[in-house]
């Protein structure tokens, strides 16, 4: 019984997939290219179906199949796994500003309006901007509390960057190890010590993102050389204490979260500023 309720979920997924096709091309298409030049009904077709119809069918084939969010990873608007969770600080929201000050990474500037054009431009034309936003990952049922960022060859196309989460330090001390840890949603107080959950990657230049189209930065597969490189960095500065590894993973399988070559560990802190 269990075999056939997969093999239906993987059906009707398929199914889902075939009229997602067919609505883009046959019906969305179709539309746009009987009222406006080809050029431009490709490129509103595209629009809609990589920011409209693909993200929906994402989340409604995610659902078909109970795929369920994965606490190693962040996830993506979409519902599809992120940038693995690979370090974690301990301190003050103004104790992890002033400690990446301190190293030289900027904070990044909040997704909106304004941003996104000032980065859209940045990137086009290859123009610098330290404090571009970042895209919204997900952890602890919500979007990145901060993030930091340090340029690579001066371009916003290439660099370090890397999201934080807050979490309580009593939420920490009475649920890590138990899968209560990643369900918490509560955010810290500023001036309160909390564990900062980050994700950290290196940007390399665009791509699109898979299923869905959409433009986005490339990342480069490594992830555990970005969790070394900042904890390295913070050493040099005398900004943390000593760094232990955390890692609850042995379970898995593989050592790839995502696309991601990933080992499993998460770097662990206490900030010193």
């Amino acid at each position: 019984m269990g075999l056939l309720r997969r093999l239906w979920r993987h059906i009707l997924v398929f199914l889902i997939g075939v009229f997602t096709v067919w609505l883009i091309v046959y019906v969305i298409f179709k539309v746009t290219d009987n009222t406006l030049p080809w050029i431009l009904a490709v490129a509103v077709t595209y629009g809609i179906a990589a920011y409209i119809i693909l993200p929906r069918a994402i989340r409604m084939g995610l659902k078909v199949l109970h795929r369920q969010h994965v606490p190693e990873y962040t996830t993506t608007g979409d519902g599809l796994p992120g940038d693995p969770v690979n370090i974690a600080l301990i301190g003050t929201l103004p104790q992890l500003r002033a400690a990446f000050a301190a190293i030289g990474w900027t904070e990044a500037d909040k997704l909106g309006f304004a941003s996104s054009w000032r980065m859209a431009r940045a990137f086009v034309l290859n123009k610098p901007y330290p404090s571009a936003p970042f895209s919204s990952l997900f952890l602890f049922g919500r979007g990145q509390d901060i993030g930091f960022q340090k340029a690579i060859d001066n371009s916003p196309r290439k660099r370090h960057h890397v999201r934080f989460w807050g979490i309580n330090q009593s939420t920490v001390q009475d649920t890590l190890g138990t899968p209560g840890f990643w369900l918490n949603t509560d955010r810290p107080s500023d001036d309160v010590e909390a564990l900062w959950v980050g994700a950290a990657t290196r940007d390399t230049g665009f791509s699109l993102t898979w299923l869905s189209f959409q433009i986005t930065h490339a990342t480069a597969a490594d992830t555990n050389s970005e969790r070394d490189l900042i904890l390295t960095e913070l050493r040099s500065k005398q900004l943390v204490g000593g760094v232990t590894s955390y890692n609850e993973r042995g379970e898995l399988p593989s050592k790839r979260v995502n696309r991601y070559l990933f080992d499993g560990d998460v770097g662990v802190a206490a900030l010193t500023t």
